[in-house]
């Protein structure tokens, strides 16, 4: 029985020292993320003082007129047929510009993709289906090369260039106003990224919900400081248009054989990457934010994932492509403001890591609480250098908390806005999760795993759907 106690203090003394070491690392790092976002913060709350973070309203009609440059949509898909025909209907019907060429990808060997596609085609001439010669999936960069190919022979065939090539996903739902946007946007610059606004999914508000806090805050606030500061802009993959100018340099300057193009086919995250390039090039990029004369946001709307499996593997390839394949292939260089911004980008297994250890740290002081109730062991005083660390990460939390809440409630209401604190946890657990998978899959990549196209399933479209009012709508 003496042993038995002897053993159990020791195991218990064990874990009081790994608990505080646990407590000093995860400390730190909040404190190190705390002043990171706190700097973003005040660029941000500069920008609005000054003007410069402005959200104009778009006047009343405007996105009727005809475009004054032909404009390519690329739409890559596989296994898409549960969407494809409402994402392309109500396109062809948002879009009514004789100038557009709607080009999508399809595989030979999903024939549901390609009967949803055709029924979606309508006979409307500026739809372009392009099947594949190769099984599918093969990725999504792949299959963008591909319709790339298809639209600079049409080109030759025409003698007529477009003046910009548009990307969107299978599953989206654009906005009237957004291919005039895009079109007057490349008229200055190169490429041209616009807000992504994930739809609220009454069957998933805690998994598919967080995304819309994520998002929010991201593109109403981080991608505002990052244009407004000339900094690269990372290209969303939907609502994003390059110029074409920009687009065939790049294509010409890869020498890749097969799957010849602008996108990376050997990158998972192939518009993340693309968007960068183009933006550190030629005449540089713009995230353009901005409503209609009815207050809403002009963007592409789409639901995301609303099961934990999926959410997971999808963050898996966003930080399996932005923070492991983006640091090989595209390095630290560039103005000390652009390393901050690749940084951030790229904090996803630390911010996994860090995560992970705060939830640990949770459970053993649940056990030393207990411990310590019935007196057998003694509470360790912290030194103020922790204590100090422990107050800046409590404050930062708040402070993170209370911005999460206004950016999520300014665009959802205020139903969302409280739910957006509520989802924090399950932000952090999907977080965690495709943390480890992520780093998992790069160790995988590195002993010569193929990559393939881990696509996320689409069952369900906003299209049709009433928009949900914005705080500015409400207001009125």
């Amino acid at each position: 029985m003496i042993e038995f106690g002897q053993g159990l203090l020791w195991f218990l003394q064990g874990l009081q020292r790994i608990e505080h070491e646990i407590l000093v690392f995860a400390a730190f790092w909040f404190v190190v993320g705390l002043f990171d976002e706190f700097a973003m913060d005040l660029s941000y709350f500069v920008l609005k003082v000054t003007g410069r973070a402005h959200t104009q309203t778009l006047p009343a009609g405007y996105g009727h007129a005809e475009l004054s440059a032909p404009l390519a949509v690329l739409i890559p898909a596989w296994q898409e047929a549960a969407v494809l025909t409402t994402t392309l209907r109500h396109a062809l019907s948002a879009w009514p510009q004789r100038a557009l060429r709607i080009y999508v990808g399809c595989y030979r060997n999903d024939h549901h993709t390609l009967a949803s596609a055709m029924r979606g085609a309508e006979g409307d001439p500026r739809i372009r289906l392009v099947i594949l010669d190769r099984l599918g999936p093969t990725t999504k960069a792949d299959c963008l090369n591909r319709l790339y190919r298809a639209l600079c022979d049409d080109e030759a065939r025409s003698g007529k260039a477009f003046g910009g090539i548009v990307l969107h996903d299978a599953e989206d739902m654009v906005h009237a106003a957004a291919l005039q946007v895009i079109a007057d946007g490349l008229a200055e610059v190169d490429f041209v990224q616009l807000p992504v606004r994930p739809e609220p999914n009454p069957h998933s508000p805690w998994i598919a919900g967080h995304y819309a806090d994520e998002f929010t805050e991201a593109h109403a606030k981080t991608l505002v400081v990052r244009s407004a500061f000339g900094s690269g802009i990372p290209a969303a993959g939907v609502g994003c248009g390059f110029a074409r100018a920009a687009l065939a340099r790049i294509a010409d300057a890869r020498t890749s054989a097969e799957g010849a193009g602008p996108f990376a086919a050997e990158c998972l995250t192939e518009d993340y990457e693309l968007g960068l390039v183009v933006s550190r090039g030629g005449r540089g990029a713009r995230f353009i934010r901005t409503r209609d004369a009815d207050g809403n946001l002009v963007g592409t709307r789409s639901y995301f994932p609303s099961q934990l499996h999926l959410a997971v593997r999808q963050k898996t390839r966003w930080i399996h492509g932005i923070a492991f394949q983006a640091w090989d292939r595209m390095g630290w260089g560039g103005r000390p403001f652009d390393v901050w911004m690749a940084l951030r980008d790229r904090r996803g297994p630390l911010i996994a890591l860090v995560l992970a250890a705060a939830y640990l740290l949770l459970v053993i002081d649940a056990v030393l609480w207990l411990a310590r109730d019935m007196n057998l062991l003694l509470v360790p005083p912290l030194s103020p250098t922790v204590r100090a660390m422990l107050l800046l990460t409590l404050f930062g939390f708040v402070w993170r908390a209370v911005l999460r809440l206004a950016f999520t409630t300014c665009e959802y209401g205020w139903r969302e806005g409280l739910r957006s604190l509520l989802r924090i946890p399950v932000s952090n657990i999907i977080a965690i999760m495709a943390g480890r998978r992520a780093l998992a899959a790069y160790v995988r990549s590195l002993r010569g795993a193929p990559l393939v196209w881990d696509k996320t399933l689409h069952l369900d479209h906003p299209a049709g759907l009433p928009p949900l009012p914005s705080l500015l709508q409400v207001a009125r």
